[in-house]
């Protein structure tokens, strides 16, 4: 694919994590696809056998579209692999350093948490290809639940134990530097606790046995929780210190960092709804996700209209994109198409399509995925524009 850099010492940082999340996160753009627009009636997300059935069927734009989304799922996966296993050997050599030791006695701590979000990433990735390319998976798909739990019960264990160790820190010294919060980079964690409620949740809404769906809910819930929570705090820290200082310009990227945090949890809660009804007797309604989501995208729709206008008055585009400045932070760019692109897709098909608002395959249905798509290829080249820049 490309020759990465290597043993990069004191310049490293936590954030390059991003990159393999960014990766992983274009395997879930191309998932969606077939998700939402491949038939899979028997199981409630597109397996081998739902594929092979289009694939040996006589529809060739379906065939086309599938095709394209497995290569895409396949060249991607490899590329989150691969830099998440250089992103963990430049980690260990990066421990070793000064730099680390300043790392994580400032508020720059928070950048660990990328290690555990992007850990919480992998184990979806592992999901989709297992159920994509392992013939016969499904059928053994409850045994496989409690082992995916607990995956995301160490990765939630490791998130909460760089996050206590931080905030112990900070609440016992009171070495929180409150003028240089002036981004919302400190909401990385929330991101974090929110990629882990919403691999719980898949459990839960996918799971036929109540045990299994009961233990995912709770925990998926737990974090969820613990992410609303937390936000509510850094929210009104971060934008406190914006407002009286002015936001840091090589930070101001973080303004975006709550598309994703509000896709994870909007997607965990409409699992979470899903497990409700299906297993614990509660009957959710389409209009009513149809009202969460749309709750949920507007909130999205705004903070990205902010944060494009406040990155292109400070010209963070023309420099750490486009110029010579770099900065491990600009990864945090490809979470939010990625984010963006999935929420649309739910709102779509679950919200729209699901109410009867829209016929699935009409002139409008294709029309609404137009930018959709548009978003999805500039994440893409941004995504392999930085790795070029950053990474070889």
């Amino acid at each position: 694919m490309f020759n990465l850099r290597h043993k990069l010492g004191d310049t490293y940082s936590p954030l390059y994590f991003l990159s393999a999340l960014g990766a992983g996160g274009a395997v879930v753009t191309f998932f969606m696809y077939l998700m939402f627009m491949t038939p899979h009636k028997a199981t409630p997300i597109p397996t081998w056998e739902s594929l092979q059935a289009v694939l040996q069927g006589d529809n060739l734009m379906l065939q086309t579209l599938t095709v394209i989304a497995l290569l895409g799922i396949i060249l991607f996966s490899l590329l989150h692999l691969r830099l998440l296993v250089w992103n963990v050997r430049e980690y260990r050599h990066f421990r070793q350093t000064a730099t680390y030791q300043t790392v994580i006695q400032t508020n720059a701590e928070v950048q660990l948490m990328a290690i555990p979000l992007t850990f919480a990433m992998t184990i979806n990735v592992g999901f989709i290809l297992g159920g994509l390319f392992v013939p016969g998976l499904w059928a053994m798909v409850e045994y496989l639940f409690p082992l995916a739990m607990l995956a995301f019960a160490i990765t939630g264990w490791y998130a909460v134990r760089i996050f206590i160790d931080f905030m112990s820190r900070v609440l016992v010294t009171g070495h929180f530097d409150c003028s240089r919060n002036n981004n919302l980079s400190q909401m990385l964690a929330i991101f974090a606790f929110g990629m882990v409620g919403v691999g719980f949740s898949a459990a839960a809404a996918m799971s036929k046995v109540p045990l299994t769906s009961g233990i995912g809910f709770v925990l998926s819930l737990m974090f969820i929780s613990a992410a609303g929570i937390l936000a509510a705090t850094k929210l009104v820290l971060g934008f406190r210190s914006m407002l009286e200082h002015g936001i840091d310009r090589e930070a101001s990227v973080s303004l975006w960092i709550i598309i994703p945090i509000i896709s994870v949890t909007g997607i965990a809660l409409y699992r979470l709804s899903m497990a409700m009804h299906h297993n614990f007797g509660l009957h959710v309604e389409p209009i009513e996700s149809l009202g969460l989501l749309t709750v949920l995208a507007s909130v999205q729709i705004l903070f990205a209209v902010l944060g494009y206008a406040v990155m292109r008055k400070l010209g963070y585009f023309d420099a750490y994109v486009y110029g010579k400045e770099k900065s491990a932070g600009s990864f945090a760019l490809i979470c939010p198409g990625v984010a963006g692109y999935v929420m649309g897709f739910f709102f779509i098909h679950v919200g729209l399509v699901g109410t009867g608002l829209l016929e699935k395959n009409s002139l409008a249905y294709f029309f609404l995925l137009v930018p959709l798509v548009v978003l999805q290829i500039q994440t893409l080249w941004a995504m392999f524009h930085l790795n070029n820049k950053l990474l070889t």
